[in-house]
C-alpha cells in the first residue's frame, strides 16, 4: 500500500496540487496606506513564496471597515484593494500556483482608534478580552475596550459583508477563499461560550452558537461553489482572550454541520501553536487538532502549527491530515518547498520584523540557491 507523502499530489475542489505543503495565512502589516490595497512589495513576497501546484492561502484580509484591529493590514471592501489583490493573485498564477483569500472580521480584538467615527468595536457579547493589550491606530499600548454588543438586525448586515468580501475575491482572480473562524476573532467570538452571552437565535445552545459560523459559510459559498472555499478553526486555541471550556461538544458539532456543505478543505490550527503571533509558543501536553476531528471530518483536511519537515511528512502518511499549512519558517524560506523535499537547512526567521515595515524580514530572505552563490 502506497501512503502519501508531504511531496505526493493531493485534489483540493477543482485544482490539482503537486504537493502537499500550503502556506499558511500571515499577517503581515505591510498594505498601502491610507488605501489598505496589497502594493508591489506584497507582490514581490507572494510571488517569492509560489510554486508550481502549490497552495498559499492569503493572509487575513478584513470584509469590511469595521473588521479591522492592526495597521496596514490589506481589506477586500474596495475596488482599489481588488486591484491591488489582482496583482498579487497574477503574479502567483504566472508561477504557477493556486491561491486562496482568508475572510476575516476580528470582532472585539481591535480598539475605537480603528473603527469609523471612534466607535467601540462590535462582538457577539459586550465582553471585554482581560489581561492583554493592544495597539491603537497611533501606536500606543492600551487596554482592550469592552465591545458593543451587535443587535440581532445587524448580524444579516456582517453576514452580506462576507458574501460581498466573496465576490471581490472572486473578481480579484483568486483560485478560492478561506473562512476566518479561528483565534479568537469574531467568527470564533460567536461560537464561544465565554465570548458570546446572547439571547437571541445567535445565543445560548451550541447550535445557536454556530449559527454564525454556518450562515457566513453558506453565504460565501453562494458565491464561490462549496469545491471552492475553505473554513480555519482553532478548537483548542488560545489566542486573543479564546478558548471554549470543553471544546469537544462545540466544535464536534461545528464540524458535523459543515460536513454536509461539502468544501474544498477545512483547516486546523494545532493547540501547541495557538498564539503564536504573540511570542514563541509550544504549548505541551495539549490535544492534537487533526487527531481528534479527523473521524468527523469527511474532506479534505489541512492543519498548521509548529510542523517540521517530519512531523508533517509523519502526520500525512499516518492519515492525520492531507496537508500542512507552514507559517513562521515560510515567512524566512521563500523556497520552503523545495528545501524540505532537498533536506536544505533552513533559514531562522526574525519575530522583530513579523509586522510591519518594508522590505526587511519579508522580501530580503533569499533562497537556498542564492545562499550558495554569495
Amino acid at each position: 500500500m502506497n501512503f502519501p507523502s508531504l511531496f505526493s499530489p493531493l485534489k483540493i475542489g477543482p485544482y490539482q496540487l503537486k504537493h502537499r505543503l500550503a502556506m499558511a495565512p500571515l499577517t503581515r502589516m505591510r498594505a498601502a496606506k491610507p488605501s489598505l490595497a496589497p502594493r508591489p512589495l506584497n507582490v514581490e513576497y507572494y510571488a517569492q513564496r509560489a510554486t508550481p501546484g502549490g497552495l498559499i492561502i492569503a493572509e487575513a484580509s478584513p470584509v469590511m471597515v469595521t473588521g479591522f484591529g492592526s495597521p496596514g493590514v490589506p481589506g477586500i471592501y474596495t475596488e482599489q484593494q481588488i486591484a491591488g489583490w489582482r496583482e498579487v493573485v497574477d503574479a502567483v498564477h504566472a508561477k504557477g500556483g493556486v491561491i486562496f483569500l482568508q475572510l476575516w472580521h476580528v470582532g472585539r480584538v481591535s480598539h475605537s482608534s480603528f473603527q469609523p467615527g471612534g466607535a467601540l468595536p462590535v462582538a457577539p457579547s459586550a465582553v471585554a478580552i482581560p489581561d492583554l493589550k493592544t495597539g491603537t491606530a497611533d501606536g500606543k499600548a492600551v487596554p482592550y475596550e469592552t465591545p458593543r454588543a451587535l443587535e440581532t438586525s445587524e448580524i444579516p448586515g456582517v453576514i452580506d459583508a462576507y458574501r460581498q468580501a466573496a465576490k471581490n475575491a472572486l473578481k480579484a482572480g483568486f483560485d478560492g477563499v478561506e473562512v476566518h473562524g479561528a483565534n479568537g476573532y469574531l467568527i470564533e467570538q460567536f461560537l464561544q461560550s465565554h465570548t458570546n452571552l446572547r439571547t437571541d437565535q445567535y445565543g445560548g445552545s451550541i447550535e445557536n452558537r454556530t449559527r454564525f459560523l454556518i450562515e457566513v459559510t453558506k453565504a460565501v459559498v453562494e458565491v464561490w461553489g462549496a469545491d471552492r472555499v475553505g473554513v480555519r478553526l482553532s478548537p483548542y486555541g488560545v489566542a486573543n482572550g479564546s478558548g471554549e471550556p470543553d471544546p469537544m461538544p462545540l466544535y464536534t458539532y461545528a464540524v458535523q454541520s459543515l460536513n454536509p456543505l461539502r468544501l474544498a478543505y477545512l483547516h486546523f490550527i494545532e493547540p501547541r501553536s495557538s498564539g503564536a503571533g504573540r511570542a514563541e509558543a509550544n504549548h505541551q501536553n495539549v490535544p492534537s487538532a487533526m487527531v481528534l476531528f479527523r473521524p468527523i471530518w469527511n474532506g479534505v483536511l489541512i492543519t498548521a502549527g509548529g510542523f517540521t519537515g517530519e512531523t508533517a511528512d509523519a502526520a500525512i502518511a499516518a492519515g492525520h491530515a492531507d496537508a500542512i499549512a507552514f507559517g513562521r519558517i515560510f515567512i524566512s524560506n521563500p523556497d520552503l518547498p523545495r528545501r524540505l523535499q532537498r533536506g536544505f537547512p533552513l533559514t531562522p526567521y526574525n519575530r522583530a520584523t513579523f509586522y510591519g515595515g518594508e522590505e526587511a524580514g519579508y522580501t530580503d530572505y533569499p533562497a537556498h540557491d542564492e545562499l550558495e552563490q554569495a
